[in-house]
């Protein structure tokens, strides 16, 4: 019996050494058939199943065209967190010389064409034909020019013999009294004791209204002004986008929706809400293009105003109009007037027309002073109107 056991024992042995090679010489053969086909460069490294879900991380990293695009992500974040960089707009005074400057490069067939009609050395009927023409061309309107066109009548029979510096100084003089220096072309944008100054800008498509309120946000920014931008064009697409990169560029919020189509009555409300709980000094309405036919828009368009005066009381109401339109403005002019109470027109791309007459026009008709000229296309290209440095670069 004790001569047995060892030989049971030893094969007790040999058994278990066989049991553990044979996962091991299995697992070997497994791996060698893996291998033994030819694999493309680009197939992934064969992973034991063991081990995959401890090594993923280590996988990722051996892998590069796996990895996450963590530099994009980086740029995202970088883009989302960081503070823009703030643009300091131009104060208003160099503004007016641009105005200038801009006026006396363009077509001014108005000041131009007048001075040489006044300065020939006999004026007869027909050249007073042509001074009246120049000035309905320039759309002065039939009013205004048949009363310029007598009043020179009379100075020039007074005159008698002019040099070319008494016709300058006499035209300046009575376009000065055409275009009336004593209108009020302040903005009423001061803030008042429990809320901001309230003001919307109006207009028909196409005229520059959203541009025109990012570029007055620079002049009251310019001015230490604290404002807040409501996007109520809802209906074009991109206009709050738009609107809102217009302040960011200058520091100033915009209060927006994120839904096209949205009730341009219920954004401007809530802009206005918004500006009384900040506390900031002015609160600049944008609103859609109207067609000035369309009664429907028109309407929509008093009911903004409505709306917003729940809260306060709309102090200024500008209407933006191309002053390449001529006497078309002049009829848009109007329109708007009967819906909403225009305060100031802003005159855009005045600098590449030789319709300047329509300041004119415009302000007798209406009783409304011209307040903003906008020059170009430049941010700061927005500029107080002035009578004077107005006629000035028309006669230059």
């Amino acid at each position: 019996m004790n001569d047995i056991l060892p030989i049971i024992l030893s094969i007790v042995v040999g058994l278990a050494v066989i049991g553990g090679l044979i996962p091991v010489f299995l697992k070997a053969r497994r791996t060698s058939q893996d291998f033994s086909g030819p694999r493309d460069a680009n197939d992934p490294a064969p992973v034991d199943t063991a081990d995959a879900a401890g090594s993923t991380d280590t996988l990722v990293q051996e892998r590069p065209e796996a990895q996450l695009p963590t530099s994009d992500l980086e740029i995202v974040e970088q883009e989302e967190l960081a503070a823009p960089s703030l643009e300091t707009p131009l104060p208003v005074e160099g503004r007016l010389v641009r105005l200038r400057a801009r006026l006396v490069k363009s077509n001014n067939a108005l000041g131009k064409g007048l001075l040489a009609l006044l300065s020939r050395d006999t004026i007869d009927e027909d050249v007073w034909e042509e001074v009246e023409e120049t000035l309905l061309l320039a759309d002065v309107g039939t009013d205004s020019t048949m009363e310029l066109v007598d009043t020179l009548r009379e100075r020039v029979k007074v005159l008698g013999a002019r040099s070319p510096e008494q016709v300058q100084a006499m035209l300046r003089e009575e376009l000065i009294k055409l275009v009336d220096p004593t209108m009020d072309r302040s903005l009423n944008i001061d803030r008042h004791d429990d809320r901001p100054a309230i003001l919307m800008v109006v207009g028909v498509n196409g005229v520059g209204k959203t541009t025109t309120v990012g570029k007055l946000a620079r002049v009251l920014v310019a001015e230490d002004k604290d404002v807040l931008l409501g996007a109520a064009d809802t209906f074009r697409a991109a206009a709050a986008e738009q609107l809102a990169t217009w302040g960011a560029r200058v520091g100033v919020p915009t209060v927006k929706s994120d839904v096209d189509g949205a009730d341009p009555a219920s954004v401007a409300f809530e802009a206005v809400k918004v500006g009384i709980e900040q506390e900031v000094d002015v609160v600049m309405i944008d609103t859609a293009g109207r067609l000035q036919n369309k009664v429907g828009l028109m309407d929509e368009l008093g009911k903004v105003k409505r709306v917003i005066e729940k809260q306060a009381s709309v102090d200024e109401v500008l209407l933006v109009l191309d002053a390449t339109t001529g006497q078309n403005g002049l009829t848009q002019a109007k329109v708007f007037a009967e819906v909403v109470n225009i305060t100031g027109i802003v005159l855009t791309k005045l600098d590449g027309t030789a319709k300047g007459g329509i300041v004119v026009a415009i302000q007798k008709s209406l009783g409304v002073p011209v307040k903003l000229v906008g020059l170009g296309e430049g941010a700061d290209d927005l500029a107080p109107f002035d009578a004077e440095s107005f006629v000035d670069a028309l006669l230059s």
